[in-house]
């Protein structure tokens, strides 16, 4: 028997809820993770930010695949604290 288009539209809002909530704790956990590790004392550019992302993912993916980006050099200022990019 087929769903009544109402009932579906319900079910994909519930889902998407459900799927604002999980990216949400999934947020949260990570932006605790990259605080404990010092993320949040300096300046970084998030083109740059989402590379490292990007590439940290790729070592954790089960089939092994990394991101074919190539990662700009991220350097910490020794005295103002602010990423330099070269």
């Amino acid at each position: 028997m087929k769903k009544p288009s109402r009932q579906i539209r319900d079910e994909i809002a519930r889902l998407q809820d459900q799927l604002k909530q999980a990216e949400t704790r999934e947020a949260e956990r990570i932006g605790r993770i990259a605080l404990k590790a010092g993320i949040g004392e300096f300046e970084i550019d998030e083109g740059a930010l989402l590379s490292a992302f990007e590439e940290i993912a790729g070592r954790f993916r089960k089939d092994g695949s990394r991101t074919t980006k190539v990662l700009p050099t991220v350097t910490i200022g020794a005295s103002s604290g602010v990423a330099e990019q070269g």
